[in-house]
């Protein structure tokens, strides 16, 4: 239409109104920008929205990717230019809580961690879940005895490759995984023989609830810790659990006051 106008009227659309129509275009950009976020299984969803968007609406454009129902347990978590990490609010505008600029990068995480995730009614739901806990164990946030380590270690293989076949499984094979932030060969040993002898015929979803099962019994599920030094000046930890709030120091629970 504009060029049409151009040919027709050259004298009327003169250069200060191709200006105020460039600058209204530079202003609509101006008012959007891209955001990423990192969901569960690391792939990213990524969408452009309004800079007056609040964090509802990046949380419920998620939620519909995903097809989740069950939201209440989930939130939109960033890390700031100073490396700490903050919760996004779903009531305030995006832009005024990131410290950065954009385009934003942000990550979809478990916030509030079922009591009985093996008993959620979505499966969707119990398998991100199940994701958040494999992440915990990987990032050492969810500690356990050796014992419990390699059944859960055992679980998730079940549920990514099936069962022990060892014309596709060669010896070794499970150190391909990396369960924890570290372990040592004798407890990859113990994985695979869980594997081989106690899971077979286990199909992934099962496992996967076998895992959530376990996960929701150890002392250290759902926990967040966050270091600090008790009277001594011993390193702990403090968290806040689905069941209450926990001192740990190592992988034990040395004080608990119930919600």
């Amino acid at each position: 239409i504009y060029s049409v106008c151009i040919r027709c009227a050259p004298r009327q659309f003169n250069g200060k109104m191709l200006s105020r129509f460039m600058s209204g275009s530079i202003r609509n950009l101006d008012r959007e920008y891209s955001c990423t976020v990192r969901l569960l299984d690391d792939t990213e969803y990524t969408c452009t929205i309004q800079r007056d968007a609040k964090g509802q609406y990046l949380f419920d454009l998620i939620c519909h990717h995903l097809n989740l129902l069950e939201k209440d347990y989930f939130g939109i978590r960033y890390v700031d230019p100073d490396k700490q990490r903050h919760w996004l609010e779903f009531t305030k505008s995006i832009s005024k809580q990131m410290k950065s600029q954009p385009p934003f990068t942000m990550c979809l995480r478990v916030k509030f961690y079922p009591p009985d995730p093996a008993a959620l009614k979505e499966e969707i739901t119990r398998y991100l879940i199940f994701l958040q806990i494999k992440r915990d164990l990987y990032h050492g946030r969810l500690l356990c005895k050796t014992s419990d380590a390699a059944m859960l270690a055992a679980y998730i293989l079940q549920a990514e490759i099936g069962d022990y076949d060892p014309g596709k499984h060669p010896e070794g094979y499970s150190s391909k995984f990396q369960f924890f932030p570290k372990h040592s060969e004798r407890l990859e040993r113990r994985i695979a023989d869980i594997h081989k002898t106690e899971l077979i015929g286990q199909t992934p979803e099962t496992s996967e609830r076998n895992f959530l099962q376990k996960a929701q019994m150890l002392e250290t599920y759902g926990v967040d810790p966050h270091p600090c030094k008790d009277v001594s000046g011993n390193p702990a930890f403090l968290a806040f659990t689905p069941f209450g709030f926990v001192v740990l120091q190592g992988n034990k629970r040395v004080h608990f006051l119930k919600w």
